[in-house]
C-alpha cells in the first residue's frame, strides 16, 4: 500500500478541507459503530435495562475516549507543524515524544479508572437494577485504554500528515470485526454487557495493531532511528503543553455530561434507556462535526508552520460554511425522521420509549449550527498551538450544561435534561467565535515576530 501524505499548505482551502474531511467523518461514524454494535445488539438480545446498563455508562465512556483522543491530538500538533514546514528530522522527534507520553499516561488512567470505578457509578446514582452489568462493562473498557491510546495515537499522526484515509480503512475492518465478535460472545457465548465490552477492546486493539503495521511498512518519513527516540525535554513540556489542556477539555465536558447522567438517572431505567438511543442517533449524525474540527486541527497546524496567517483565515471561512450547510440538513432529518431510527436499539418497548427519543432529538437538532462552531473553532484553534484558550472554553460549556442539568434534576424534568448540551454549546461557541478573531487580529502577528502562542 503507498503511503498518501497532503499538504495542506497550497491549493483551495475549501476542496482541501472537504476532501480531507470525508474520510474522517466516515471514520468516525465506523468508530461509532463500536459502541452503537454493543447497544444495539446488548438492547435487542439482551434487554431494555441491559442497554440501560451500557447508556448508563456512556458519559464514562466518552471522558476516557474524549481524554485519549484529546491528548493524543494534542501530541501530534507540533507533528503537523513540524511537517508543514517541511522538517522532518523535527517532525519524527515529535512522534517519538507523544508515543512515550501517551504510553506512560495511558498506564496510571488504566489503573486509575479501575481503581474509582465503582464509587464513581455510585456517585453517578446509576439505577441498583442496572449497577452490576454497568460495572462490568465499563471496567473491561477501562483495562483497554492502552488499545483505545494506540489507535488514535497512529491515527493522529497519520492525520498530521495529512493522510484522513488509512485510519478509515482499519476502523471499517475494526467496526465489523467488532459487529461479529458482538454477536459470538453475546449471542453464542451469553456474556451480556461484559461480552460487548471485550469485542470493543479486541476491535480496538486490531485497528491499533493495523495501523502501526501500515506506518512500519510504507511510510518511510516516519521509519524512526535510534537518535529520533531521545526527544528533548523542551520539546515533550511544549506537547504536554498542548496535549494536556486538549485531554482536561474534554475531561471537563465529559463532567458537565455526567451531571446530565446523574439527573437523567433520577428518572428511572426507561427514560435512560430513551436517552440512550436517541443520544446514539445523535452522535452518528454530529459525527461530521467532530470531522470537521479533526480537519481544521490538521489544516491550521500545517499553515501555523507555514505561517501563511490568511489561508488560515480562509481555511475557517470555508469550514464555517460547510458546517453551516451540514447543519441546516442534519436538523431536517433529526426533528423529522431521527425518532424512526430507535428500532436499530431496541425490539421491545419501542412506542413507549420513541416519544422520549423525539423530545431529545428535537432539543438537540435546533441547535447544530452552534455545535458546529465548537468543533471547526475549538480544534482549528488548538491547531495553532493554544491549549489553555480552547479548555476554557470547556469550561463554558460545563457552566452551562451544569446549570440546566441542576436545575432539571431539581424539577424532574426530562426535556431539561436534553436542553442540557446545547446551553453547552451556546455559550462555549459565543466564547470561541471571540477568542478566534483576537487571535487571528493579534496574537499571531506577534507569533510571527519570533513569539510563541499564548506568551
Amino acid at each position: 500500500m503507498k503511503a498518501v501524505q497532503q499538504d495542506m499548505t497550497s491549493g483551495s482551502p475549501m476542496k482541501i478541507i472537504l476532501s480531507f474531511t470525508l474520510p474522517i467523518f466516515i471514520g468516525n461514524v465506523f468508530q461509532q459503530f463500536y459502541n452503537m454494535a454493543d447497544a444495539v445488539i446488548v438492547g435487542k438480545f439482551v434487554g431494555t435495562g441491559a442497554l440501560a446498563a451500557v447508556g448508563s455508562t456512556g458519559t464514562i465512556m466518552f471522558l476516557i475516549y474524549g481524554f485519549v483522543v484529546g491528548m493524543t491530538a494534542g501530541f501530534t500538533v507540533l507533528t503537523a507543524q513540524k511537517f508543514g514546514a517541511g522538517d522532518m528530522e523535527a517532525m519524527r522527534k515529535t512522534v517519538a515524544g507523544a508515543a512515550l507520553l501517551s504510553l506512560i499516561i495511558g498506564i496510571i488512567l488504566t489503573a486509575a479508572f479501575m481503581i474509582f470505578m465503582e464509587p464513581w457509578l455510585v456517585l453517578m446514582n446509576t439505577p441498583e437494577d442496572i449497577f452490576k452489568d454497568a460495572y462490568s462493562y465499563i471496567m473491561i473498557i477501562s483495562a483497554g485504554i492502552l488499545a483505545q491510546m494506540l489507535y488514535n495515537l497512529l491515527a493522529s499522526i497519520l492525520r498530521a500528515l495529512g493522510n484522513s484515509k488509512v485510519p478509515l480503512y482499519f476502523l471499517i475492518l475494526s467496526a465489523g470485526l467488532n459487529i461479529v465478535l458482538d454477536l459470538v460472545l453475546i449471542i453464542v457465548f451469553r456474556m451480556g454487557t461484559a461480552g460487548a465490552a471485550v469485542a470493543t477492546v479486541i476491535s480496538q486493539g486490531v485497528s491499533g495493531l493495523l495501523c502501526l503495521v501500515y506506518i512500519v511498512k510504507a511510510v518511510p518519513v516516519l521509519r524512526m532511528n535510534r537518535a529520533d527516540w531521545h526527544p528533548s525535554g523542551m520539546l515533550l513540556k511544549t506537547q504536554l503543553r498542548i496535549g494536556i489542556p486538549m485531554a482536561l477539555q474534554y475531561s471537563i465536558t465529559a463532567i458537565g455530561t455526567m451531571m446530565v447522567q446523574s439527573a437523567l438517572n433520577i428518572l428511572g431505567s426507561t427514560l435512560v434507556a430513551a436517552f440512550t438511543a436517541a443520544s446514539k442517533i445523535e452522535q452518528v449524525v454530529t459525527q461530521a462535526y467532530v470531522a470537521l474540527g479533526t480537519t481544521m486541527a490538521t489544516y491550521g497546524a500545517q499553515n501555523m508552520g507555514a505561517g501563511d496567517v490568511s489561508r488560515i483565515r480562509k481555511g475557517f471561512k470555508s469550514c464555517t460554511i460547510l458546517g453551516v450547510i451540514y447543519s441546516i440538513a442534519a436538523m431536517a432529518l433529526v426533528m423529522t425522521v431521527g425518532k424512526y431510527m430507535t428500532y436499530l436499539f431496541v425490539s421491545e418497548d419501542v412506542a413507549l420509549i420513541m416519544d422520549s427519543v423525539d423530545i431529545y432529538l428535537k432539543c438537540v437538532g435546533i441547535f447544530f449550527i452552534p455545535l458546529a462552531v465548537v468543533n471547526i473553532y475549538r480544534n482549528g484553534i488548538q491547531g495553532l498551538g493554544y491549549g489553555i484558550l480552547p479548555m476554557m472554553a470547556g469550561v463554558a460549556e460545563l457552566v452551562g450544561r451544569g446549570v440546566v442539568a441542576v436545575i432539571a434534576a431539581g424539577q424532574r424534568s426530562y426535556t431539561g435534561v436534553c436542553l442540557a448540551s446545547p446551553a453547552a454549546w451556546i455559550l462555549a461557541g459565543a466564547l470561541l467565535i471571540g477568542m478566534y478573531y483576537y487571535i487571528v487580529k493579534i496574537d499571531l502577528k506577534k507569533i510571527f515576530r519570533g513569539k510563541s502562542p499564548e506568551s
